[in-house]
């Protein structure tokens, strides 16, 4: 192969990789000072000059004369005198010989070998330019388009072909997609397998979720307002702790913005997903009734090992502060970092009973609702009838029933 064209095949290939002139140059001349090791055994004495724009290449041997009985004469960078003088007759001993070498004298093996070891380590350059891309980019939103759903992952392409990948497992529940449909997701971590980089987005990630909020609301962006805490049942509910260093911002009001209308973006993105935003305080006892929210609390006694919280609160709050399916309490524990344990409080007035929507977090809602259809709407109610009682007149199962009732006596214990 002549040397123009392979020096040109390869800065064609290389350029349309986006690999700049500098790192070129070096891969070229590693490639050639292999090729020069393999058939020399070394290669200090040996410049390589490349012009990738001309397609150039020149490859010099310097050796130094020694007479033809030297000692020195078997050493790489000595030449006998005789032979100098093939090259130039009027060479004399202690001068230095420069001998070109041309491409073709490395045979045509070791040429078609060095420009497949050029073609590789363009594209293991390429693989290793990518990973360390979008390593810099982990935690920060970017868009693909579909272009293959599967059963267990969705596969994108980014704007310059490269393929990402959005897992079930970091996909909201709700998210449904299409072949050329638009996906925002943050880069969530960058594996390599098998000597290729794996680029893994998420969507259910609470960083996507800060992300977000940088992207909507400037004061977040700007540093105004700080993120405290986020935390997030994907697609359904999460609960945002925010605050400001300037008494001036209202941080909860910069978040939500006027009628909703930066927030409003942020749920549509999140598949409708409920966002609380409350104002963070050092006080743990204000914190986590704002965690609570929108449930009213009475009183809260927090254990002496600060992992445990026993708050109090009137019989029509507690629905609201466990929440559907038990959503509100568990997010608000992990926000505040205390596991909260849920007591109803009654005043002496008040008959101790419980409507029976309150145990929905352990009772499955479709037996509450045969409960509610032969007009039992508290636990006390239920309780007022034997078992035999309530599998004639409901479709539930004797041990269904039995479980219920266990519930409701534990409760009044």
């Amino acid at each position: 192969m002549d040397t123009g064209i392979l020096i040109d095949s390869f800065a064609d290939f290389a350029r349309g990789k986006n690999i700049d002139r500098p790192t070129m140059i070096r891969i070229l001349e590693d490639v050639f000072r292999t090729m020069i090791r393999k058939k020399y055994k070394t290669d200090d004495n040996f410049d390589i000059i490349i012009n990738t724009d001309k397609g150039d290449l020149e490859i010099w041997r310097f050796r130094e004369i020694v007479d033809d009985n030297s000692e020195d004469i078997w050493d790489h960078d000595k030449i006998s005198l005789t032979e100098a003088r093939e090259i130039e007759p009027d060479f004399e001993i202690g001068e230095e010989v420069s001998e070109e070498i041309k491409l073709e004298d490395f045979g045509r093996r070791a040429v078609m070998t060095a420009r497949q070891t050029l073609i590789q380590k363009i594209k293991d350059l390429e693989k290793d330019i990518l990973f360390q891309k979008y390593k810099d980019l982990v935690g920060e939103i970017i868009a693909g388009e579909v272009y293959q759903t599967l059963s267990r992952e969705i596969l994108l392409i980014d704007g310059e072909g490269n393929e990402l990948n959005l897992p079930k497992s970091e996909q909201i529940s709700k998210d449904r997609y299409r072949k050329g449909d638009s996906v925002r997701a943050i880069v969530h971590r960058v594996e390599m397998v098998n000597g290729n980089p794996k680029i893994i987005l998420s969507r259910t990630s609470p960083t996507f979720l800060e992300r977000l909020f940088e992207s909507e609301v400037p004061e977040v962006y700007d540093g105004l307002i700080t993120m405290k805490n986020v935390v997030r049942e994907p697609g359904e509910r999460a609960k945002v702790a925010v605050e400001s260093y300037d008494d001036r911002i209202d941080p909860v009001g910069a978040c939500v913005g006027m009628k909703g209308s930066r927030i409003h973006s942020i749920v549509r993105e999140l598949q409708n997903e409920n966002i609380d935003v409350i104002n963070f305080t050092d006080n743990m006892e204000l914190y986590i009734a704002r965690a609570l929210s929108p449930a009213k609390i009475v009183s809260m006694v927090i254990s002496e090992e600060k992992d445990r919280v026993s708050v109090y609160l009137k019989p029509d709050q507690v629905s609201l502060a466990i929440g559907k399916g038990g959503q509100n309490i568990k997010l608000a524990s992990r926000l505040v970092g205390l596991e909260i344990d849920v007591f109803r409080e009654l005043d002496g007035s008040q008959e101790e009973d419980v409507d029976l929507n309150e145990f929905s977090d352990e009772i499955e809602s479709w037996v509450i609702d045969e409960l509610k259809k032969i007009g039992l709407d508290t636990a006390k109610s239920v309780l007022k009838l034997s078992a035999e009682e309530l599998v004639r007149r409901t479709d539930l199962e004797e041990e269904t029933v039995q479980n219920v009732l266990n519930i409701f006596k534990q409760e009044f214990e």
